[in-house]
């Protein structure tokens, strides 16, 4: 059966031979919307705790966290090749020197062949962007963007302290430099209507990336976006599985066809979420919604 979309290993698949897996690094950044540099507090729904593996702990060396994946995954996949991704906090965020030295040393473990930079539009210097060039002339280079969504309203109330403005102008630049460019969404993010969260698809399929993520909002505990909700400051729309499915169906519909779509959803730790409690795997969801695309003939 084909695939009802693009999705991340096809566009893996145009760049290597074999299985490719991705292995989480956390170098111990912090992040300009936290540290004073842009703003303090950070993005009003994060926790990290929420996204870091077992296996990435800053304690460890970027040469250790990533044996350490390795010795994760190499157990159902011997011959398998990696990709280093620098994926907490703001990877680009620090003396341009050690950033540079901590990329080589990830570049230079054994079957590591390429790298994933998460990062903000706000934060990729242009001597970062020439050092990057060059990476990405002798090796596989992705510099992932968190965009959350085109509206500037919306930046503002979850304390982005970036706009729209400033994505656009770093994807730009970034693909302009022969680099491989992913962004990362939100869907339903407060005071987003379904029309608001669709023009973001639109806003994003019309720029120069290879690559998106998408996800649901997720109500963190202890973030202060759970705080607002409870204090009645606003609210969040509230979808099931089924009108999620549709939203993402809408999108999948919607966007630019060329980009791969990585995901769709996001799990945090069942003892951190408070919302959506939808009791499905990644997985799970994805042969839902592609059952969905399917018997709608897409």
């Amino acid at each position: 059966m084909a695939k009802p979309y693009r999705d991340f290993s096809d566009f893996l698949a145009t760049h290597f031979a074999g299985k490719i897996q991705k292995i989480s690094i956390n170098a111990g950044f912090s992040c300009p919307n936290r540290d004073g540099t842009l703003g303090t507090g950070g993005c009003t729904y994060c926790n990290n705790q929420t996204f870091n593996p077992s296996y990435c702990a800053p304690s460890l060396t970027v040469t250790e966290q990533l044996e350490e994946g390795k010795r994760f995954f190499a157990r159902k996949y011997p011959l398998m090749r990696y990709l280093a991704y620098f994926q907490a906090y703001t990877s680009t965020h620090g003396d341009i020197e050690r950033l540079k030295s901590l990329y080589e040393e990830a570049l230079a473990v054994d079957g590591v062949v390429g790298l994933i930079i998460g990062t903000r539009p706000d934060c990729m210097p242009d001597e970062l962007l020439d050092y990057l060039e060059s990476l990405a002339a002798r090796c596989f280079v992705l510099v992932e963007y968190g965009a959350e969504s085109s509206h500037d309203s919306t930046l503002e109330l979850i304390n982005r302290c970036h706009t729209w403005g400033q994505t656009v102008e770093a994807v730009n630049h970034t693909a302009a430099r022969g680099i491989h460019v992913g962004l990362h969404m939100i869907m339903g993010l407060p005071g987003e209507s379904l029309e608001m969260m669709l023009s973001s698809v639109d806003a994003l399929s019309a720029l120069p990336i290879d690559t998106v993520k998408f996800h649901q909002l997720q109500i963190i505990r202890g973030t202060r976006l759970a705080r607002d909700i409870e204090m009645g400051l606003y609210d969040v729309p509230r979808m099931s599985v089924e009108e999620y499915i549709d939203l993402c169906a809408m999108i999948v519909q919607r966007i630019n066809p060329s980009i791969a779509i990585e995901r769709f959803t996001s799990q945090s730790p069942e003892e951190l979420l408070i919302y959506p409690k939808w009791g499905l795997k990644n997985y799970q969801f994805v042969n839902l919604l592609h059952r969905r695309l399917c018997n709608a003939g897409h």
